[in-house]
């Protein structure tokens, strides 16, 4: 086999922001599409020539000529057809948060544990490049042992009112700087404290600020700011640094890399992540399905993606959610 025929379950506007990604993959064929609207359904179909589309997962998942998923449903609702499509013996590519509960996460790692398919939890920030050139710099000892690290991740309000009656920033967003930041220490985060403040009074805050330690003593802050003003000229603003007793490394992304100046204002579109070429995407959202497909296919299983690293972020953030509603620092295992 030299291409995995792949569904993908949950078609909101990411689940279309992966079949975009996966029709620019050469060894990866858009194969099955699934989703409860049917009116959404038919539009996709449409959209990406797709015969085979499904209202129930469990229908897609008893096709054999189905051989992976992607699974972008709510987070809250990752548990049903992540362990139904391990067990169906289906490659899976799991969207972030692995879960909503840390029971839930549990509960996908050991089914993943023994299946004939691999799982990939999709951290897409280990595949931005920069942050990839940090790893190596860190694992190469450029910047001697980490004592310190900051995140900002923030992102235009007009992005994030209907997000925020789903999920809050600090699960929603800080999770990717927290898997990030586990990734460059090597080490288990032993508590969290964290603020939250309510701009617009959604369902859940616009803003978390949050603190980790980790068991080696190193210290962390997250900046997580989903309102920024309406005329915000750029897409995201992403920095990170890193702080160690030899040395430090900066991280900075779309703030800005590219800018556009049109008639009626400046714009900065994401160039990083998924970024769009005459309808596919690119970025590091390819690089991500890439990997999985490679590892699918030689029967490898991912060192990136791991689904005790994933699980161990959500843990962390949240810890740090707790902690904003009660205002007390969080114990994580045995710290």
């Amino acid at each position: 086999m030299d291409r995995l025929r792949i569904g993908v379950i949950g078609l909101g506007w990411f689940g279309e922001i992966h079949c975009e990604t996966i029709i620019g993959v050469p060894n990866l064929e858009l194969a099955a599409l699934c989703t409860r609207q049917p009116d959404r359904l038919a539009a996709m179909g449409a959209k990406f020539g797709v015969a085979k589309t499904y209202t129930d997962y469990n229908d897609m998942l008893a096709d054999p000529e189905i051989d992976a998923v992607s699974i972008c449903t709510m987070w809250d609702q990752h548990v049903g057809p992540a362990v139904a499509a391990l067990k169906a013996g289906k490659h899976v590519f799991l969207e972030k948060p692995i879960a909503s509960t840390v029971e839930d996460a549990r509960t996908i790692v050991e089914a993943a544990k023994g299946a004939k398919g691999i799982l990939f939890v999709g951290h897409i920030v280990r595949f931005n490049p920069r942050y990839r050139m940090a790893k190596q710099a860190i694992d190469a000892g450029k910047i001697g042992k980490i004592v310190a690290l900051s995140s900002r991740r923030n992102i235009p309000a007009a992005w994030t009112p209907t997000i925020l009656n789903k999920i809050g920033p600090i699960v929603g967003d800080a999770i990717h700087d927290t898997d990030v930041m586990l990734w460059f220490t090597g080490e288990k985060i032993v508590s969290a404290y964290a603020q939250t403040i309510s701009v617009r009074n959604l369902t859940h805050p616009d803003i978390g600020q949050t603190m980790y330690r980790f068991a080696s003593g190193a210290t962390a802050t997250l900046e997580t700011v989903w309102c920024m003003p309406e005329k915000t000229p750029f897409d995201i603003d992403e920095r990170m640094s890193i702080i160690g007793t030899e040395g430090i490394i900066h991280v900075q992304d779309t703030f800005p890399n590219l800018g556009i100046v049109s008639s009626d204002k400046l714009h900065s579109p994401d160039t990083t992540y998924w970024p769009e070429f005459n309808g596919v995407r690119g970025g590091a959202l390819r690089d991500e399905f890439s990997y999985f497909a490679k590892c699918a296919l030689a029967g490898e299983t991912p060192v990136m993606g791991v689904p005790t690293d994933a699980a161990a972020a959500l843990e962390a953030t949240l810890a740090a959610e707790e902690s904003a509603r009660t205002g007390n620092v969080i114990r994580i295992g045995q710290g």
